[in-house]
């Protein structure tokens, strides 16, 4: 059972293409910082591939054949891609699915106000975070500011040269007796986690004269009234971009790695295959940290309905032939591992935890505690994607989250399954997970790629 690290494996042209995939990936995550980012990359990917809108090809009636590749988009936020096979797509789907939203915070609806000359936005953090770890770093400002006439105002602030940076503040140690005193859930909370965005008052303005200094370089800059701010969705996420790690450069140190270095992988191969026999998809979706709830969520019925339109198109659609599809597919749902960390290894049982250089992580179940909310594959699939992978020398191992009884987590595999289908979890083994700043290593990153390639390549 001793698997050799993959570093040792490479062939001169396999450390090439490694780092090729890796400079693009680093790009991907400047580019990404938000959900919908991520899938403004991923379409204009797509549509620079030959994909077309799949929306575009039902208003004009045009049909969708053997070869073709078509895109669903919802919301701008989920995105889903097809590649139509060769043989019948009656015979199920090879699916690709990762989500691409991440732990950051968001600013509320009713966001700017002032406090001792200093102006704030208002925020509650989305997603499973360490509080204490938000305060005293440099953060940017991600999304849209929707007006009433339909104007969206995009602001991306905070990543650029030159772009000035926010930050939540932190007492000082010299006056923190009483706060290091507290439990690490309490240290910073959740209501202080407020954003300090200015402190020059506004001249000739009696009250809240720092605020209203605020107000007017968002007038004159981006046209936008107060009350514009309450349908925003504006994301506080680490300002800075992505980097190599470590004097070999061996790793990846990044915001935003849990999901997006598996939904970039799993994007990346699906786009490099050129021909597939069964029909395949890559799925692209939000809302995973928060419960995979809303439109844009796994939950939701987008990708359902998105197939029965092109099943439509296909001309083979009804209620029966939908459900078969759905039910003799077969996914790997993407979604990172814990990587054993040496330093915190009470944490872990080692015999069944991931490691950095070991290749792509399949977890046969997720969850907690007895398992659950977890999907739990059958050993039937997990043994035909275990051949897949040594069919083509991928290097991949097992793992869980953790020690039993230490905590746990889910993924979206178990909404999948509830279609009948064969779902299994796997993806890259990740340091610091849900951190500000989290580091993977670039062998399981191409790992990662290899095994995508493979499985959507199957037939």
């Amino acid at each position: 059972m001793e698997q050799k690290n993959t570093w040792l494996s490479y062939t001169g042209e396999q450390k090439e293409e490694l780092e090729a995939l890796c400079g693009k990936y680093l790009d991907f995550l400047d580019r990404g910082k938000t959900e919908r980012e991520c899938t403004d990359y991923a379409v204009n990917a797509a549509e620079a591939a030959g994909y077309r809108n799949l929306k575009n090809l039902v208003d004009s009636g045009e049909q969708v054949k053997s070869g073709d590749k078509v895109y669903a988009e919802w919301m701008g936020k989920t995105v889903a891609l097809f590649h139509i096979g060769s043989a019948p797509i009656e015979e199920g789907l090879n699916i690709l699915g990762a989500h691409i939203d991440s732990p950051r915070l968001d600013v509320k609806q009713n966001p700017l106000y002032e406090e001792s000359e200093l102006a704030y936005l208002d925020t509650h953090y989305y997603g499973g975070i360490k509080k204490y770890q938000w305060v005293a770093l440099p953060l940017a400002i991600h999304g849209v500011i929707v007006k009433t006439d339909g104007t969206t105002v995009e602001l991306r602030l905070g990543d650029e040269e030159g772009d000035p940076v926010f930050c939540v503040t932190d007492l000082l140690v010299h006056l923190a007796g009483e706060q290091l005193e507290k439990k690490a859930t309490k240290v910073v909370e959740g209501e202080n986690l407020d954003l300090l965005v200015g402190s020059i008052p506004l001249k000739d303005k009696d009250k809240n004269a720092v605020k209203e200094g605020i107000l007017e370089l968002l007038k004159d800059k981006y046209d936008i009234e107060e009350r514009d701010l309450e349908s925003a969705e504006l994301e506080i996420v680490p300002a800075g971009k992505a980097r190599e790690a470590g004097f070999d450069r061996s790793m990846v140190l990044s915001y935003g790695q849990d999901d997006r270095v598996c939904a970039y992988t799993s994007l990346q191969a699906f786009l490099d295959v050129e021909e597939v026999e069964r029909t395949s998809v890559c799925l692209l979706v939000d809302k995973e940290e928060i419960g995979s709830v809303g439109a844009t969520g796994m939950r939701s019925r987008f990708f359902e309905n998105a197939l029965a339109e092109l099943l439509d198109r296909m001309g083979v659609y009804n209620d029966l032939t939908l459900r078969r599809v759905l039910e003799r597919s077969r996914m790997l749902s993407s979604d990172v591992s814990a990587a054993f960390d040496p330093l915190y290894a009470s944490q872990f049982d080692k015999k069944n935890a991931a490691f950095f250089g070991k290749g792509i992580v399949f977890n046969k179940f997720t969850g907690s505690r007895g398992k659950s909310g977890s999907n739990d594959a059958n050993a039937e699939y997990f043994a035909f994607v275990r051949a897949i992978m040594e069919k083509a020398g991928v290097a991949y191992q097992t793992a869980e989250l953790g020690k039993v009884d230490a905590g746990g987590g889910g993924t979206i595999a178990y909404i999948m399954s509830l279609y009948g289908m064969d779902v299994i979890d796997c993806g890259m083994a990740v340091l610091s997970m849900h951190a500000p700043w989290e580091v993977t290593s670039k062998s399981d990153l191409y790992e990662g790629y290899r095994a995508y390639k493979a499985f959507i390549s199957e037939k």
